[in-house]
């Protein structure tokens, strides 16, 4: 069920199958890294080969967003839905309160992700949520982070660094915290917390979150510069 896009490594699956393949991995008590890959991070890997090789090495890689999607059918590759990051975790949140998987929180401003846990432990009553850390730590610290996180025998974890500091985060100190899955997730933790407003359903469904979330905050237009320059490098490549 796996595809390629760009030299990037994807699983051709549906939210179920993404979410029973991550039930697989925590069962196996092996580390595995899970990526939820979006236009802008398989655009930079074309020319940062550490980062296509995070995608390589990541046991799990889904369609985050409708440019990838697109992208995807646009080079003949089957990619059945999108599997964005917020999705695939809520997914799994509601799979661990039902396996009693003991999950972590690490990422976002100090007190989102407190915030976010005790949200979640109320819509998923009976979860798990082993601890729960802030992202503004240095690359110094971030060793001790892994230590705290270990200490609390998490099963699975949700890091919300940003891409790519939450995926190099993940590749190097998974291992450490003796976790058996970790997911990058973006800025879910905010949505969650209700620091910020998801897209209305209608937009999701019209596949305009992308535009609904640069209206709200118009100094991401910059990093928006990169889908055009993706939806090019996509058809020069596929089509031309």
């Amino acid at each position: 069920m796996k595809t390629t896009l760009l030299g990037a490594p994807i699983d051709a699956l549906t939210m179920e199958e993404s979410v029973e393949k991550v039930a697989g991995f925590i069962k196996s008590g092996q580390p595995h890294r899970v990526l939820t890959l979006n236009p802008e991070f398989l655009y930079r890997a074309q020319f940062e080969p550490e980062l296509m090789e995070l995608a390589r090495r990541a046991a799990l890689v889904t369609p985050d967003g409708i440019g990838i999607v697109w992208a995807c059918r646009m080079a003949g590759r089957r990619v059945v839905e999108r599997v964005t990051g917020i999705d695939l975790m809520l997914s799994l949140v509601h799979r661990a309160a039902n396996e009693g998987w003991r999950v972590y929180l690490l990422g976002a401003a100090p007190g989102v992700s407190e915030e976010a846990a005790g949200r979640l432990c109320q819509g998923y009553p009976g979860l798990q949520v082993a601890g729960t850390h802030h992202g503004y730590f240095s690359d110094e610290e971030a060793a001790g982070v892994a230590e705290i996180v270990r200490q609390t025998r998490p099963q699975l974890i949700f890091v919300a660094l940003g891409a790519p500091k939450q995926e190099q985060w993940i590749d190097r100190y998974l291992e450490q915290t003796g976790a058996s899955v970790a997911v990058g997730v973006g800025g879910s933790f905010d949505v969650i917390a209700g620091k910020v407003r998801r897209a209305p359903r209608w937009l999701q469904r019209l596949r305009l979150e992308w535009l609904a979330r640069l209206l709200r905050e118009p100094s991401r237009w910059r990093r928006q510069l990169i889908l055009p320059r993706f939806v090019w490098m996509v058809i020069k490549r596929y089509r031309l």
